[in-house]
């Protein structure tokens, strides 16, 4: 997966204080009298289980659900492709990198967060004191080609006007990155929430964090195979009402949903305060202006051949399966 070396010891304390954020694939059941449907429901890093187990928006739902955990889009997204979750939530560019990557899916929900929850570290010591100092290193990107990390990255390069073929660029999942990180075999690493948050409070210093690159926009996808079953597609229905009611609890409880935040991951709440301040939290149908700052996104990633392909975002979003009412 990785061609970095680190030491099990020092992979081992970075998991201590984030084990959660690594599971894969895992949760419980809620079972319902004689459920119609059971949904999967794909996440990463605890984001939006903390969300919905905090605000309890899922009690009484008339559904069946069981939580799938990823440490990154990537493999989220994989398992959506495999049919193997209902839906999923991820940035803008996974989304669309999901879409080039031809896993069946449809954008049904937009989640509005703040752009400083991800951007470029580096150490403490570093001689790196500016994005233009970048030429002629090495950069590591979480979790894959086609992350949020990435378009980041390369809107600060460009930004700062050092051309991209002067960094060597390289792709690690964000929990291996981190542990190398801790133990200082990573020099610049553009990563995304929780992992930025912890890699900053341990000591790295931001180089350039997201605020002016990158759009703050995450979205729900279903899967085609879900959405083409009748009573699987109105329990998204339902998801989706519950996503909204628990974005808007969010908001009026930060302290709160930190709390919830910080004992599911077992973050310390120092960080879970941080990390949930700025996260994508609330849940909105898909608007016309997104689907514009959305194909803005996709047509700037075919550009720069962050995307082998240009991605039409309204053939992949459907605006039409939830009308939250206000």
């Amino acid at each position: 997966m990785t061609d970095l070396l680190f030491s099990k010891a020092s992979r081992r304390s970075w998991l201590k204080q984030g084990a959660a954020l690594s599971l894969a694939a895992t949760g419980t059941l809620r079972a319902w009298a004689q459920p119609q449907t059971t949904l999967i429901l794909g996440d990463q890093a605890g984001g939006l289980r903390s969300l919905f187990e905090a605000s309890k928006a899922l009690e009484g739902a008339p559904f069946a659900y069981r939580w799938a955990n990823f440490q990154g889009a990537a493999p989220l997204f994989e398992a959506q492709r495999s049919a193997a979750v209902d839906t999923a939530m991820a940035g803008d560019l996974p989304v669309l990198a999901a879409a080039v990557g031809k896993t069946p899916l449809k954008i049904v929900a937009t989640r509005v967060g703040k752009a400083d929850s991800l951007g470029i570290v580096v150490q403490p010591d570093s001689t790196l004191r500016s994005v233009s100092d970048l030429r002629g290193k090495t950069v590591i990107v979480s979790s894959a080609r086609g992350s949020i990390s990435q378009y980041q990255l390369y809107g600060a390069l460009e930004e700062a006007g050092v051309p991209r073929s002067e960094v060597t660029v390289k792709f690690v999942l964000p929990t291996d990155a981190a542990a190398a990180f801790a133990s200082k075999q990573i020099d610049a690493w553009a990563v995304f929430d929780p992992y930025y948050t912890i890699a900053v409070q341990q000591g790295g210093r931001i180089l350039r964090d997201g605020r002016g690159i990158n759009t703050a926009l995450g979205f729900i996808t279903a899967s085609e195979h879900s959405l083409a079953d009748p009573a699987r597609r109105a329990a998204i229905v339902q998801f989706l009402d519950r996503l909204g009611r628990a974005g808007d609890w969010a908001l009026a409880n930060p302290e709160a949903y930190a709390q919830a935040y910080s004992q599911l991951t077992r973050l310390p709440i120092e960080s879970a305060r941080i990390i949930t301040a700025r996260a994508s939290v609330a849940g909105r149908p898909v608007s016309e202006a997104d689907i514009v700052a959305l194909q803005a996104v996709a047509d700037r990633s075919a550009r720069d051949g962050i995307l082998p392909v240009r991605v039409d975002v309204r053939a992949i979003t459907d605006t039409q399966l939830w009308k939250r009412s206000a």
